[in-house]
């Protein structure tokens, strides 16, 4: 069972904090949706309400398209786990404007708190019985700056690498398992799209 204390809403918040229009934030369905609502409704935040597995892959392609922008995907262990062949397409090209952080509770929230494949396993006296470590899948792949953040002295660091540090940054942040309120983005996605594309380009 994870031992984690960080809470991923006070972090979400915190990510956030003072985002202006040069901060692009692409969040996962699910639970990174709720935080990033509830962390302030804007125009330029992105949350995918499907395509589980894709929140990386579109980050990519908006901080390839997007050079001068700064990129944020933040998404869920459950998410990242689906799209792990994302990370080494990200590695691949290198965007120096993208940062992932994927909070992980070693759960997938959305369908009942099952263990992901991140959370330690009990497979007997002859295995480590360590789950997935997705930081180094990243690493792996070549995503170099590649980390763990597990306590709250590491936080204000996190922040300072997510917003502005080169990337692609990669940080694998260990959240709590806790039964959260819902806090709904708008449910339609044509709106979601169309009102991000007018926050960046000032048109529909």
């Amino acid at each position: 069972m994870s031992k984690a204390t960080l809470r991923r809403r006070p972090l979400v918040k915190k990510l956030l904090e003072g985002a202006d229009d040069n901060l692009l934030v692409i969040a996962g369905l699910g639970s990174s949706n709720w935080d990033i609502t509830e962390a302030g409704d804007r125009p330029l935040n992105m949350p995918l309400w499907g395509a589980m597995g894709a929140t990386v892959c579109m980050g990519l392609g908006l901080a390839l398209a997007q050079p001068t922008k700064r990129v944020l995907v933040i998404t869920g262990d459950g998410d990242m786990l689906m799209g792990m062949g994302s990370l080494a397409t990200v590695a691949s090209q290198q965007p120096d404007n993208l940062a992932i952080v994927v909070l992980d509770n070693e759960k997938f929230g959305e369908t009942g708190n099952q263990a992901t494949h991140t959370s330690p396993r009990n497979n007997g006296p002859t295995e480590s019985g360590a789950g997935t470590d997705l930081s180094l899948i990243a690493k792996g792949c070549g995503i170099t700056d590649s980390l763990i953040v597990r306590d709250e002295g590491e936080v204000l660091q996190l922040v300072k690498d997510a917003r502005s540090k080169k990337g692609p940054v990669f940080r694998l942040v260990k959240v709590m398992v806790e039964k959260l309120e819902f806090v709904m983005p708008p449910q339609d996605g044509a709106h979601l799209k169309d009102r991000f594309r007018q926050a960046l380009f000032g048109r529909p």
